[in-house]
């Protein structure tokens, strides 16, 4: 193999493991988000739950003032009642006080309903607190797992890049410069093997006249369908 070729294919290592790193560090944004994403639902859920329980609890204050109210109602009509002389007003108010302590009665009913219910709404708001909790645990780790990931994986692609850097001022600046525009317009292997009569980048047949330079090993020789340059 001529040396230049082989100082290319060095090169070409180094940048396919460059490309790599740097596929890998473009994903770690990502993979925080989508890590952050598993918060949601348990956030959704705790916020529900919040919001239920106080709902709850305005409408158990509600219940209060209702029957505050009628309590209010139910004093005065007995004062009414106290008052009056006449049997049939007498007689009327008891009939609304009793209307009124029925209403109560129901009311207070439906405040032990609402008392109870708000026993199993604060239960269901500190279980999804809770679950929060151990999803936020998790994801704080991924997060710093990936931030570990992407500092190493950064520290790694800048030695690389020197490397790199070291690497080209050994290769014929013509040459190189042929490389990186095939590596731009190729996207990957600008450096190819010749299999049988196939370049092995573009799998396409090559003359025969290119076949015997790769094999001879005297010049740089480049496939005449994608431009490669190839060896053997």
């Amino acid at each position: 193999m001529l040396p230049e070729v082989e100082s290319l294919l060095i090169v070409q290592d180094r940048d396919q493991k460059i490309n790599a790193l740097q596929q890998e560090l473009a994903k770690i944004p990502r993979d925080k988000a989508r890590a952050e994403e598993k918060l949601s639902s348990d956030k959704q859920a705790v916020a529900n739950a919040k919001k239920a329980a106080q709902e709850n609890e305005v409408a158990i204050k509600n219940l209060e003032l209702d029957i505050a109210t009628r309590r209010n109602t139910i004093s005065r009509l007995k004062v009414q009642q106290f008052e009056t002389k006449k049997n049939e007003e007498y007689t009327k108010l008891g009939e609304e006080g009793i209307r009124y302590e029925e209403m109560v009665d129901e009311l207070e009913t439906q405040e032990l309903e609402l008392m109870e219910k708000a026993d199993a709404l604060k239960a269901t708001h500190a279980k999804t607190v809770s679950a929060l909790g151990e999803t936020q645990k998790i994801v704080d780790q991924d997060i710093i797992d990936l931030e570990a990931k992407g500092t190493q994986s950064q520290q790694r692609l800048d030695e690389l890049l020197a490397e790199r850097a070291e690497l080209v001022q050994k290769v014929d600046e013509g040459l190189i410069a042929l490389y990186d525009r095939l590596l731009k317009s190729k996207g990957h292997d600008p450096v190819s093997p010749l299999k049988g009569s196939q370049c092995g980048g573009c799998h396409m047949k090559v003359t025969a006249s290119t076949v015997v330079n790769v094999q001879a090993e005297n010049a740089v020789a480049q496939c005449e369908n994608c431009g490669r340059i190839l060896y053997s």
